[in-house]
């Protein structure tokens, strides 16, 4: 009997956030890498070195920042790294992360008169 051909189901690699510890896809997340020039943001997700991921979101960069990174990393962040890592910071939406990957960004409604 020849066997009925099914469907793959196509692995989605899963990675958590060092900021508030949620895990999502790879995809979803920002890489950071320790390389031999420092620490710089990755937008491919293939540099070579040492990498951390997080959200897109202000929130958790902040959270990282102040201690989590330096432990994924394995290594102090030196003045130039963190100038580095706040002025990315500053181009990266307010907001929350929620349970399911998905964002409640801090927007404020007007009032009709």
């Amino acid at each position: 009997m020849a066997r009925k051909a099914q469907k793959r189901i196509k692995h989605v690699p899963q990675r958590t956030c060092i900021g508030c510890r949620s895990v999502l896809s790879k995809r979803e997340m920002i890489r950071i890498v320790r390389t031999p020039q420092g620490i710089t943001i990755d937008p491919t997700g293939r540099a070579d070195g040492r990498g951390a991921y997080l959200h897109n979101i202000r929130s958790c960069w902040e959270q990282a920042v102040k201690g989590p990174i330096n432990n994924a990393l394995k290594v102090e962040l030196t003045a130039s790294d963190k100038a580095r890592l706040a002025e990315f910071m500053t181009t990266l939406p307010e907001g929350t992360p929620l349970q399911d990957g998905q964002t409640k960004t801090d927007e404020v409604e007007g009032t009709a008169s």
